[in-house]
Formats: structure tokens, C-alpha cells, sequence
């Protein structure tokens, strides 16, 4: 690590680069912390992994990087004694102090990523903590009255049913069972979901992955009992999805949901199925704002 020197080496960041090209992003990567974060009516306690970055002029030969991993350090600790209001603020600020620290930089860049444990329900009640990915990202733009840009997004594993194999076995058959829905092949699905967070607004992470899950077939579990396990498949069969569908269906709830965003914040929503008949995979994108799918 570049950090901050001592003895006649201790203005070597400060020296003239020999090629001068300006670098886009120079920090650090994977610093790992815990962090408090308020939710209503408790405390939330998440292991992070923060990597941070700031521009890096033409004529400059390094960056002080252990001012990257301080910054860090002093904000994210604090949180012990005084816990953060949200992971997509905590990156903003992160993102300003870098700009304090770094007088040379005019850009700064944070990204946060934790594992998130919310308490669910099998289809016949059972209760189960099943884990999802958040992550946030900030950036900030010295003398930007506007503050740090925010974004926070969710990843989440659940499953989907093809349709386009249910209509050939049903296509095949003589009669269609009653009160059975035709079988059909399962597909595990990993779907992401990133948005802008407007200023003075904060977005729960817990609505994301509620949306992202009631768009696809089927939620998944980590533990499953044979009626529960008998339950989630029927569920599947009965909501046959598309990869393009899980995509689709998550651009219309977020329209319903975040109906007062502004027309300039983007959204992004990746699915990708994983096959089970095939050895490739499905996968569908949409990178939008909300003007966009407003029009």
C-alpha cells in the first residue's frame, strides 16, 4: 500500500510522475468492518466489505491510501457508539471525507457490500432467516452542490418455472389434470436490482428484495420440511416465469412503489436463471431511468 511515508521518501506521492496520465480510480479494496444501522425499532448489526477510491491527477506520482483506509475506519467505527441511519448514506459520507482528505482529488467513489439475514416464512409458516446481498455505492464530485450521487441495490436467489416447456407437455397431453399444474423444468434465478437513491429519500432494502421475490415463481428457503418443499413447487408450477417476465414484472412494481422519483434516476434489473436441461443459462436486462419507462 501506498500510505504515508516518513524520512526522505515522505513526499514520494507528492514527486512528478515520470508518464503523466491522469488514473480514474486509485484506493483500497475489500476493507472489512461491522457496522450499526438503525432500522425501526432496532438495531442492525452488518459485516461490510467497503472498497474506496478518489481520482488521481496527471502529475502525480501516488496516492495516500492509508487516508482511504482511516477515512473508513473513523466513520464506520463510529457507528458503534452512534449507529448510521443507512448503508447508501454511510457511503455518501465516506465519499465526502475522501474529498476532505484527498485536497488533490477532484472525485470520489464508495462501494459497500454486506450479507443480509431477514426472518421469512415457508409456505405452510414456518420461520426461517434466509440471507441476501445489499450493496450501495456513492459517488461525489468536488464542488457539486448536489452532494454524493447514491445507489443501493439488493441481489436475490429464488426460482423459476419455464413456460415454454409447460406449454409443449400440456400441448402433448390428452387432458390436462385437474387441480395439478403441468410439470415443467425449474431453473435456480439470481436477480439484481440497483437504483438511484434521490436526495432526502431513503429506500429499505427489505422492499426491494419483497419486490424482487414476488416477481419470480418462487421464493426459495435454506431448510425445507416435504409438505413446505411440496408447497414451494406447486407455487412454481402455478406461476411460470421467463427470465424476461422477472425483469419485466420488477420495472412495473418499481414504477408503482417509487411512483414520486424523479424522471433522471436510473434503475437496473439483471436476472439470470440458471438451466437445469440446458448448460447454458437465461438471462435478461434492463438499464433505464424512470422517465424512460414512464414513456
Amino acid at each position: 500500500m501506498t500510505g504515508e511515508c516518513s524520512g526522505p521518501w515522505s513526499d514520494l506521492q507528492n514527486q512528478k510522475a515520470e508518464k503523466r496520465f491522469k488514473l480514474t480510480r486509485v484506493g483500497v479494496t475489500g476493507v472489512r468492518k461491522p457496522v450499526s444501522v438503525k432500522r425501526p425499532g432496532k438495531v442492525v448489526t452488518l459485516n461490510i466489505v467497503v472498497d474506496a477510491f478518489v481520482d488521481l491527477p496527471s502529475d502525480m506520482k501516488g496516492s495516500h491510501l492509508s487516508r482511504n483506509v482511516e477515512v473508513i475506519g473513523e466513520i464506520v467505527d463510529e457507528s458503534v457508539r452512534k449507529p448510521v441511519e443507512s448503508i447508501e448514506g454511510l457511503t455518501s459520507v465516506i465519499c465526502e471525507s475522501l474529498l476532505e482528505r484527498h485536497e488533490y482529488a477532484s472525485l470520489s467513489e464508495t462501494h459497500i457490500e454486506a450479507e443480509y439475514f431477514l426472518e421469512r416464512k415457508t409456505p405452510l409458516g414456518k420461520k426461517s432467516l434466509e440471507g441476501f446481498k445489499m450493496f450501495s455505492s456513492a459517488t461525489a464530485k468536488r464542488g457539486d452542490e448536489q452532494g454524493a450521487k447514491r445507489e443501493i441495490g439488493v441481489e436475490v436467489v429464488g426460482m423459476t418455472a419455464c413456460p415454454c416447456a409447460m406449454e409443449t407437455i400440456w400441448e402433448e397431453m390428452e387432458s390436462k389434470p385437474e387441480n395439478v399444474p403441468i410439470i415443467t423444468h425449474n431453473q435456480r434465478n439470481r436477480t439484481v436490482i440497483q437504483m438511484d437513491v434521490p436526495n432526502g429519500v431513503d429506500i429499505e432494502a427489505e422492499d426491494l428484495i419483497a419486490l424482487v421475490e414476488s416477481s419470480m415463481s418462487s421464493p426459495t428457503y435454506e431448510i425445507l420440511k416435504r409438505k413446505d418443499e411440496a408447497a414451494v413447487v406447486r407455487n412454481a408450477h402455478e406461476n411460470p416465469k421467463f427470465v424476461e417476465d422477472v425483469v419485466r414484472g420488477i420495472l412495473s412494481s418499481v414504477l408503482d412503489k417509487y411512483s414520486d422519483f424523479p424522471d433522471e434516476a436510473s434503475v437496473r434489473v439483471r436476472s439470470e436463471s440458471e438451466e437445469s436441461i440446458h448448460k447454458h443459462n437465461a438471462f435478461a436486462e434492463r438499464v433505464t431511468t424512470f422517465g424512460e419507462l414512464r414513456a
